[in-house]
């Protein structure tokens, strides 16, 4: 019996009970490789000695001290390694305890920004559909996953929503990759319009996608048109890399391939490698400047802030992200990745696409190839194919509701930044007999 609000309330999921590189054990000696990171979480797998004698020394040294009262070493020092690493013009970093409370900070300095140079009537936000930004109210209004949104959604504040950059399923027949994009910009362009650009405090997005439509790879040129059109209006740009930065997808921040540098980002999965619960905001001057000059503060704040314990381990993992080389490996084994999938699925009858970058890859299941046609949601596929994995021994990040937050399923995949070709290998084929277990299952399940 447990006393746990668990995720699911009719079941209790397996303990794990010890974990080290790319694997986790449960209670019955069953070991798993962690093809996922969790939730693209643990970029340097589990147990590494670096991360594990920093938050011991710290603890040793100090456990806690509230921000209000003090600043510490290691959190000044954490804050120094990620603007060093950080492009020119991000210069000052907000520490939270995750990804949803990053993205809360982000709106909220985005409105206290307005309100300080005299725009208090900038009140709305634009995002896209099929985005997750988090699943506190703020992060959950301007998040796109429906399924998550809509049994609250009369409590949430109103959000201006465009497409995502979706060219597998929206880029249409005869249309140019150039032609798609310049759609896709001409209707955030009109967004901003229709609401009013002098009313409309940001733009919200994940420079590739998370684990709601399966790591959507943005078209060359969007983030630099959007760039080009909130600075056009004066809208602030905010970067969602909580689950694709930190050197998932081959640079320590994926927006760096898109030759753009946001007002505002956030971070969190990759930054602590869940080691310790941590997140951040990246804040340009332009941003905080006019805060210092007026109020003098940011007019938010938890109990957590800075953690000491936390910052360690986050700073541990990014030395040793560093040190090791490890952005040149996420490149090298994201590459050696992708063709190990196309290799072992592309023509596989229900992989429609696999796509992402660097150690950050999805493929997308449809019922017919030639139509993208997709499998009935009720057989719940996204979750037969996590179960096939599991007895497998390997935890993927299955999804449904890849489309519309009902239609669609996908599995994500996002192994450590450690991983070697021989495990990506493994990785791959087990991968590919799970799918096709699940398949069969849910073949049977039809009939």
């Amino acid at each position: 019996m447990s006393h746990i609000i668990h995720r699911s309330l009719r079941s209790v999921p397996g303990t794990a009970v010890s974990a080290k590189g790319i694997h986790i054990t449960d209670q019955s000696g069953k070991n798993y490789i962690d093809a996922s990171g969790g939730a693209a979480v643990s970029c340097l797998g589990h147990a590494h000695p670096d991360v594990l004698a920093a938050m011991h020394a710290q603890i040793d040294k100090l456990a806690y001290a509230h921000t209000s009262f003090f600043t510490t070493d290691v959190t000044e020092a954490l804050a120094d390694q990620l603007i060093r690493t950080a492009p020119d013009g991000l210069d000052q970093v907000f520490f939270v305890s995750g990804g949803s409370e990053a993205v809360e900070a982000a709106l909220k300095l985005a409105r206290q920004y307005f309100v300080e140079i005299g725009q208090p009537q900038r009140t709305q936000f634009v995002a896209r559909r099929q985005s997750y930004h988090g699943n506190t109210l703020g992060a959950l209004a301007v998040g796109g996953n429906e399924w998550r949104r809509k049994q609250f959604a009369p409590i949430l504040m109103d959000v201006g929503r465009v497409s995502a950059c979706y060219e597998y399923r929206d880029r249409g027949a005869g249309e140019s990759q150039d032609q798609y994009t310049q759609r896709l910009l001409a209707e955030l362009d009109a967004k901003f319009q229709e609401i009013g650009a002098e009313k409309v405090i940001a733009f919200v997005a994940e420079t590739v996608g998370g684990a709601t439509a399966g790591a959507l790879t943005p078209t060359p040129g969007y983030f630099q048109g959007v760039r080009a059109l909130c600075d056009r209006y004066g809208i602030l740009y905010i970067a969602d890399e909580v689950m694709c930065g930190m050197g998932r997808t081959g640079t320590l921040h994926a927006f760096e391939q898109e030759g753009v540098v946001p007002d505002l980002v956030t971070i969190a999965k990759g930054l602590g490698g869940g080691y310790q619960p941590i997140g951040a905001l990246l804040a340009s001057s332009r941003v905080m400047d006019p805060l210092k000059q007026g109020s003098g503060l940011f007019q938010h704040g938890h109990t957590y802030l800075g953690h000491p314990v936390a910052a360690a381990a986050a700073l541990a993992v990014q030395q040793v992200i560093e040190r090791d080389h490890l952005l040149a490996a996420v490149r090298d084994r994201g590459a050696y990745l992708q063709r190990a999938l196309r290799h072992r699925l592309k023509d596989h009858p229900n992989v429609g696409d696999i796509r992402g970058r660097g150690l950050f890859m999805a493929i997308e299941l449809v019922q017919d190839r030639s139509t993208k046609e997709t499998f009935d949601p009720d057989l719940k596929l996204h979750a037969r194919i996590k179960k096939s994995a599991m007895d497998n021994g390997l935890l993927v990040y299955p999804t449904g509701g890849t489309i519309d937050g009902r239609r669609g399923d996908h599995v994500l995949l996002a192994p450590p930044f450690i991983v070697n070709e021989s495990e990506v290998d493994e990785i791959v084929g087990l991968l590919a007999s799970s799918i096709d277990q699940a398949l069969q299952a849910a073949k049977t399940a039809k009939a």
